[in-house]
C-alpha cells in the first residue's frame, strides 16, 4: 500500500533532522581541538540559533504571550538541564571519546527516564520496557569495552553520562510544558536561557570560556573558525530543530522518535568520513544493543504505556532534539 505523499515528506524531514543533529559532535570537535572550551562552543551554537529561531517563535506567539509568561519557570529549568547541561557534557565528552560513542552514552538518558518515572511517580515499567532497558545497559558494557583495545577514557565516559542526565531532564521537563506553548518557542527559549546561563556562570570564572578566532582543521582541511560555528548553529541547530518540528507535525511524535534513533548511525558515519574515527567492533555491537533497547522502550510507548511523558505532550516537539 502506498503511503500518502505527506508521510514521505514527513519521513524526509525527520531524517534531515537526524542527519543535521548528528553533525554537532563533528563540528564541535574541530573547535575544541583548536582551543575552544565546551561552554564557549555551546554558547556560540545556541546563542546564534536562538536568535534565528526567535523570528518564527515570535510569530507563533501572537496572541499567546500569556502562555509564555506562565511557562517561564519551566523554560528556565529546561534551558539549564536540557540545553546547557546536556550540550556542555556532550561537547566535553567528544574531547575524550569517539563522537558516536559519546552520543550512545547520552542516549542512555532515555533509560534514566524509565527509572525516574518508576521511582518518583510509581509508574512500574512493563516487560518490554524492562527488556529494552536491560539490553541498553548490556550494550553500555560492550561500548565501554573495559578489557579490550577500545577501552575508553573514564573522564570522557563521565561526561557522556552527564549528557545522559541532561537528556533525561529534557524529556521529563518537556513533558510538563504547557501544551499551548508552541514547540518553536520552547526550542528558541530553551536555547536562549541555556546560553545565557552558561555565559553568566562563565563570566564569574566558574566555567572556562576559551575561544580562538584563527584557522581550524575540519575534515582534514584548514579553514576559518566560522565554518564549524556556522555548521553548529545553522545546520546542527536551526535546520535540525525546524526540520524536526515539521517532520513531527506530519509523522506524530512516536514515529518521529523512532526515526530520530538513526541519529546515532549518522553520527558514526559522519565521524568516520570526516574525522576518520570509528568505534571498535565490540563497541559497535554494544551501540546496536543500546539503540535496540531504546527502540524497545519507544515501542512500549506505542503500545499505550505512558512511561516517557515527553513523547506524548506536543505533537510538534522535535523528539530527541535538545541534546546536542
Amino acid at each position: 500500500m502506498r503511503q500518502p505523499p505527506a508521510a514521505g515528506v514527513g519521513l524526509g524531514l525527520a531524517l534531515l533532522s537526524a542527519v543535521t543533529f548528528a553533525t554537532s559532535g563533528t563540528f564541535a570537535r574541530s573547535l575544541i581541538e583548536a582551543g575552544w572550551s565546551a561552554p564557549s562552543a555551546v554558547i556560540a551554537r545556541v546563542g546564534i540559533a536562538a536568535l534565528v529561531v526567535a523570528v518564527p517563535a515570535v510569530i507563533s506567539l501572537r496572541g499567546k504571550w500569556h502562555v509564555l509568561r506562565r511557562n517561564l519557570g519551566v523554560l528556565g529549568v529546561f534551558g539549564l538541564l536540557g540545553v546547557a547541561l546536556a550540550q556542555v557534557c556532550f561537547f566535553n565528552a567528544v574531547r575524550y571519546l569517539p563522537v558516536g560513542v559519546a552520543l550512545l552514552l547520552e542516549y542512555l538518558g532515555i533509560i534514566l527516564v524509565v527509572g525516574w518515572t518508576w521511582l518518583v511517580h510509581g509508574q512500574r515499567p512493563r516487560r518490554l520496557t524492562v527488556g529494552g532497558s536491560v539490553a541498553a545497559l548490556a550494550g553500555l558494557v560492550f561500548v565501554l569495552d573495559l578489557t579490550g583495545a577500545g577501552r575508553l577514557d573514564p573522564v570522557g565516559v563521565l561526561w557522556g553520562l552527564g549528557a545522559a542526565v541532561g537528556l533525561a531532564g529534557y524529556f521529563v521537563l518537556a513533558g510538563r510544558v504547557d501544551a499551548e506553548l508552541p514547540s518553536v518557542v520552547m526550542a528558541s527559549g530553551g536555547m536562549a536561557v541555556g546560553g545565557a546561563i552558561l555565559l553568566a556562570v562563565g563570566l564569574t570564572g566558574a566555567l572556562p570560556l576559551h575561544a580562538t578566532f584563527g584557522d581550524v582543521t575540519f575534515a582534514g582541511q584548514v579553514t576559518s573558525w566560522l565554518v564549524p560555528i556556522a555548521g553548529l548553529s545553522l545546520v546542527a541547530a536551526v535546520v535540525a530543530y525546524l526540520s524536526g518540528i515539521a517532520g513531527a507535525r506530519i509523522l506524530g511524535p512516536r514515529l518521529s522518535s523512532f526515526v530520530g534513533l538513526t541519529e546515532v548511525m549518522f553520527a558514526v558515519l559522519i565521524a568516520w568520513l570526516v574525522l576518520a574515527e570509528l568505534p571498535t567492533l565490540v563497541q559497535l555491537f554494544g551501540g546496536a544493543l543500546i539503540v535496540a533497547g531504546v527502540a524497545l522502550v519507544r515501542l512500549d510507548e506505542l503500545r499505550g504505556t505512558d512511561l516517557v511523558p515527553a513523547a506524548d505532550t506536543d505533537p510538534a516537539r522535535p523528539v530527541l532534539a535538545a541534546d546536542r
